[in-house]
């Protein structure tokens, strides 16, 4: 028997995005029929004003925090007053405005890079808080950290049922593919599509991908092949080849969003904190689940797997000057497997996969 009936009225904040449409589609393949979403237009997370007055207003039953300002190195490194402020205040908003208004069951999504940067390897759900964070990511990692603490002392406190679970990272339909602000992995496609088509001269190509996706200072209509190609130099963009930040050394552990979301739609109508409280132990802390594949593949493998997806037959540069980030970054998933979930799409056959959908879209 689920932790919710099929009628549940069930709010996924951030549905349009990466997570959330992933979580959307898999409740609604299982059969729950009462799922309700707003985007940003019609409801700003950072406004409590607004979120105290939807829950009031629509009462749901459980909430999915999918909702988050997200991005690579590159944004964390910069806007950095952004992500922890933005997410801090996302997560106020809706987890205090969940709980005033009476709701019992809310799942919610942070991220591995909550963990130390020199977590022993693979890393357990204990490893939280035992060593500094990795100083680049380390305000967004503090605000995912203060949201999964704030489920977890509601539910020692006030005995709500809220569970918190941290995937790694994650890559797959509706991902973010700005040249800035995206994660490594849908970035990396992207760009690679992008030297592929200028290595080849179809400029056309390049500014249809401009037009649909645009980037800040290119116009794609009035720009000439040039200029466009000098737009895309500071991204490491050229004909025939790509520059990318680091050594490309770091391991990494990738899983497919579609995935992810039905692990996380497992734990949300199977998994309750009692249970969870029994798999962490005494003291009560870190009841959290690490979500992932527990395999991992250097950031330079990861780039080779693409190269060859994309058909790319150029030169790969790395750029030591810039950041790698953390060294090092598998989860342990035997609580997960514990709980019954095991990963099914393999990362080289998620590429492809990746790769058609956004040649499509």
């Amino acid at each position: 028997m689920t932790l919710l009936k099929q009628d549940a009225k069930i709010y996924v904040a951030g549905h349009r995005g990466l997570v959330g449409s992933a979580i959307f589609e898999n409740l609604r393949k299982r059969g729950y029929t009462n799922i309700i979403g707003r985007s940003h237009a019609e409801l700003d997370l950072l406004d409590p004003v607004a979120v105290r007055r939807f829950f009031e207003s629509e009462k749901p039953d459980a909430v999915v925090l999918a909702a988050a300002h997200v991005g690579g190195i590159m944004a964390n490194s910069v806007y950095r007053a952004d992500f922890i402020y933005q997410n801090l205040q996302i997560q106020q908003n809706v987890i205090g405005e969940a709980f005033r208004s009476g709701v019992r069951r809310l799942l919610f999504l942070g991220s591995t890079c909550i963990y130390p940067r020199e977590a022993p390897q693979p890393i357990t759900e204990n490893a939280l808080l035992t060593s500094p964070l990795e100083y680049t990511n380390e305000p967004y990692a503090i605000a995912k950290i203060a949201g999964m603490k704030l489920c977890e002392s509601l539910n020692l406190q006030y005995g709500t049922d809220y569970v918190a679970v941290m995937p790694t990272n994650l890559y797959g339909p509706n991902d973010n593919f700005d040249l800035e602000r995206s994660h490594v992995l849908p970035a990396m496609i992207r760009k690679y599509h992008l030297a592929k088509l200028m290595g080849e001269g179809n400029y056309g190509g390049v500014r249809d991908d401009l037009r649909r996706r645009p980037v800040g200072g290119i116009n794609p209509d009035s720009d000439s092949d040039s200029a466009i190609a000098d737009g895309l130099a500071r991204f490491g963009i050229a004909p025939g080849e790509l520059t990318l930040w680091g050594t490309g050394s770091p391991l990494r552990e990738f899983l497919w969003s579609e995935d992810m979301a039905d692990a996380c739609v497992h734990i949300l109508l199977n998994v309750g904190f009692d249970r969870l409280r029994e798999l962490a132990g005494e003291p009560v802390r870190n009841t959290h689940v690490n979500i992932g594949t527990g395999k991992e593949v250097t950031i330079a493998g990861l780039a080779q797997m693409i190269a060859e997806a994309t058909g790319f037959k150029g030169v790969t540069r790395w750029d030591g000057s810039k950041p790698d980030g953390t060294p090092r970054k598998l989860c342990d998933v035997s609580r997960l497997h514990a709980l019954g979930w095991h990963h099914r799409v393999e990362l080289s056959e998620g590429i492809a996969r990746l790769y058609d959908w956004y040649l499509k879209s």
